[in-house]
């Protein structure tokens, strides 16, 4: 089952409504996106790069990596009351228009 921007919105808002804190400032929201993209980034490198894993590290996937970063994002986005499904047409709008020609098109 497919799920739309705004449900997800929605499900990670409603999780992180059961709790007294709720939202981290976005401050603290970016310091954590910051880490996850830094842990995704290890992921790549270890599964992509040429660094390899210590035996001692925790083995993790990518798209789990991928998964913790979206949600952080998405509570920020949440936080912000910024609607990521409005957000995104947005910017494809952008690409749409601005880099029509940028890249070289498939035949």
């Amino acid at each position: 089952m497919e799920k739309s921007l705004s449900a997800i919105q929605k499900e990670v808002d409603e999780y992180i409504q059961q709790f007294k804190t709720g939202y981290f400032s976005p401050l603290g929201q970016l310091a954590r996106l910051t880490e996850e993209v830094g842990e995704l980034a290890r992921e790549i490198n270890h599964y992509y790069g040429e660094k390899q894993k210590k035996p001692s590290e925790e083995t993790k996937e990518v798209k789990e990596e991928i998964g913790d970063t979206l949600f952080v994002l998405i509570s920020l986005a949440n936080s912000l009351d910024i609607d990521l499904t409005e957000s995104f047409d947005t910017i494809m709008k952008k690409f749409n228009e601005r880099d029509a020609d940028r890249f070289e098109r498939k035949e």
